[in-house]
């Protein structure tokens, strides 16, 4: 082999390796992410009940509910700002949907008496269904009542049972205006269904229910209890 072969061949091999570069994206092609924009605020509200509902209260917080959307711990801050603005809105669903469940069982009723019966015991099932976002509805301390969905919902609650109790007395019921008649009949009656509730999700009512006809159950009981409160109250 010639000199001048030699060298060359010694050369090409001294070279260190090209490197492969990988192939460039088009440029129509979009980094993938797990949501869209619009869609992120409502991901992580999702995310928050379910890890209510899974976790209780003391499990929610912002990290755990990114890690829960699968999107980084930055997100639940920058929609909400802090857990109080997050758990806030959070109530606010929560109360939308107990007041639809019981808009939806009043609309089914058929008779003044089943119309009486059926916003507690839709209070009550939603609370059974949902035993955290209920919890976390009443947890006045933890929540900010000026933000304004969370205002709304609450107040439509109220004026919710403001109103069945007027149709109750016969009488409109103005939730900002209250006699003390009115003010104690509307506080008996939620006194009555969410201590009844409490009772039922704390397990309280187990030791009444055993002692009463073998297959008793709680919504009979309730029943029982919401019939002799309405007694001789309802419209003809």
């Amino acid at each position: 082999m010639a000199k001048s072969d030699t060298k060359s061949e010694t050369a090409r091999f001294a070279r260190p390796p090209r490197k492969l570069l990988p192939a460039s994206r088009p440029a129509s092609a979009k980094a993938e992410t797990p949501y869209h924009h619009g869609a992120l605020r409502e991901a992580l509200l999702q995310a928050a009940e379910r890890v209510l509902e899974r976790d209780g209260l003391a499990g929610l917080t912002l990290r755990a509910v990114a890690r829960e959307a699968g999107v980084s711990h930055a997100a639940p801050t920058h929609h909400f700002g802090d857990l109080t603005g997050l758990v806030s809105e959070l109530a606010a669903i929560g109360f939308r949907q107990f007041n639809a469940a019981m808009s939806s069982a009043c609309d089914m009723a058929t008779s003044p008496l089943e119309r009486a019966l059926a916003r507690p015991k839709a209070y009550v099932a939603y609370a059974q269904a949902h035993p955290g976002m209920y919890g976390l509805m009443f947890r006045t301390e933890r929540l900010d009542y000026s933000r304004p969905s969370l205002h709304e919902a609450a107040e439509s609650s109220f004026a919710g049972l403001a109103n069945a109790i007027g149709a109750m007395r016969q009488e409109p019921i103005s939730g900002d205006a209250l006699t003390i008649e009115q003010g104690a009949a509307i506080a008996r009656a939620w006194s009555m269904v969410h201590g009844f509730t409490m009772l039922l999700l704390d397990g309280r009512l187990e030791d009444i229910l055993q002692r009463m006809p073998t297959g008793t159950t709680a919504e009979q009981l309730l029943e029982a209890i919401l019939k002799s409160t309405v007694a001789g109250k309802l419209p003809c």
